[in-house]
């Protein structure tokens, strides 16, 4: 029964995979989801609560300066579980910074950065960033998937590690 169990959970990841997958077939979405991809990136993220850091104010500067902290962090973890598992990345031409400087697919750095930060924007922003910041994160999570980058296990084991790690932040650490 347990292997059974594992081999339905494979197909399931294989097949969602690949219906999610849109990498090879030019158009608006195929653009629109390379964008989202690389809008979870952790330097384009760093940079800009940096910028926020330094020229806001108040709430926005904890809020900027505990994101930081968490993004730090949270990376250490996810490569230290990337270098254990070591699940080579799908075949595919797209993503190939990611391909070489990071080969290891599972869990997904974006889609944990991205619950990581969902999470701390509804917690600690104003409602409106903590709204937007929910609505971006799953299509940022869906975007790896759909450019070939990820499996789709690889997504949803990086949201929940993401999303864990904000709420033990906030319920323990902060």
């Amino acid at each position: 029964m347990r292997a059974d169990f594992w081999k339905k959970l494979l197909k399931f990841d294989a097949d969602a995979t690949r219906r999610l997958r849109i990498a090879e077939k030019p158009g608006l979405l195929r653009n629109l989801a390379a964008i989202l991809a690389h809008s979870g990136d952790s330097w384009f993220l760093l940079v800009g609560f940096a910028l926020l850091w330094g020229f806001g104010s108040g709430e926005w500067k904890r809020l900027a300066g505990v994101c930081i902290i968490s993004i730090l962090l949270l990376a250490g973890i996810v490569f230290a579980v990337k270098f254990s598992v070591r699940r080579k990345r799908p075949e595919g031409e797209w993503g190939q910074i990611y391909r070489q400087t990071d080969p290891h697919s599972f869990p997904s750095g974006h889609a944990a950065r991205a619950a990581l930060l969902s999470v701390l924007a509804i917690a600690l922003g104003p409602p409106w960033f903590g709204v937007v910041l929910l609505l971006w994160a799953p299509l940022v999570v869906l975007a790896r998937v759909a450019m070939g980058v990820h499996y789709f296990s690889d997504v949803v084991a990086g949201t929940i590690l993401g999303a864990v790690y904000a709420f033990l932040e906030l319920f323990v650490i902060l």
